[in-house]
């Protein structure tokens, strides 16, 4: 697997139900590396704190294999790598063989695989079309928030390799499909309770279907 796209993003205003909204999830490649810190990616846009950036959501990794689908329900889109919201667009990345901890090496810095992206209303809009949010759900294939364990540059061309693999985990592919399941796997939610790669906010809205 290797990084084929850069990606940060300036802060883009709209309007939504009456009210003006900032996001970051306009992203452009870039034609520098980008630097990996712990809780953002430098010079990138991070408007609502609440759901994006911090230490489980320091970067957003998207495989450049899914755009073609994308590409096809929306071909009237101007298509640029970023346009899921990725800060790095990789090559032949797979979220059935992602686990939660999982540590990979990316460039100069070393990661961890936390959690998979949530599509959100700023997502709905830029494809304008409501559709897409379930159509990202339906399709599973949601990408993958990352830890920062030591920080770095990134750029084009780098590798993305394991190094470590975590134990007794779930994929990012399975775990999104959890998030979204009328009928939870609880072997699954048992599974990632002891993560320390999830954060504890979405441990404890896991941990409410064990009841």
């Amino acid at each position: 697997m290797k990084v084929i796209s850069t990606n940060i993003a300036q802060p883009t205003k709209f309007l939504w139900n009456g009210e003006e909204v900032t996001t970051g999830i306009y992203k452009k490649p870039t034609d520098v590396p980008i630097y990996l810190g712990k809780d953002e990616v430098r010079g990138d846009e991070v408007s609502d704190r609440k759901v994006h950036g911090g230490e489980f959501k320091a970067g957003y990794l998207f495989s450049s294999n899914h755009y073609p689908y994308w590409q096809e329900l929306y071909p009237h889109l101007d298509w640029t790598y970023g346009m899921l919201g990725e800060n790095l667009t990789i090559e032949d990345l797979d979220e059935k063989q992602l686990f939660i901890g999982d540590i990979y090496k990316l460039g100069k810095a070393l990661v961890q695989i936390t959690q998979p992206r949530e599509p959100c209303f700023k997502f709905a809009y830029k494809f304008g079309s409501e559709s897409v949010l379930q159509q990202f759900i339906d399709h599973g294939y949601s990408g993958t928030y990352i830890r920062v364990l030591e920080e770095g540059n990134v750029k084009t061309g780098d590798s993305f390799n394991l190094v470590e693999r975590s134990k007794d985990s779930v994929s990012i592919f399975h775990f999104f499909e959890l998030l979204y399941a009328k009928n939870k796997n609880m072997d699954h939610i048992r599974l990632v309770l002891d993560n320390d790669a999830l954060p504890l906010s979405l441990k404890k809205r896991l941990k409410f279907f064990l009841q």
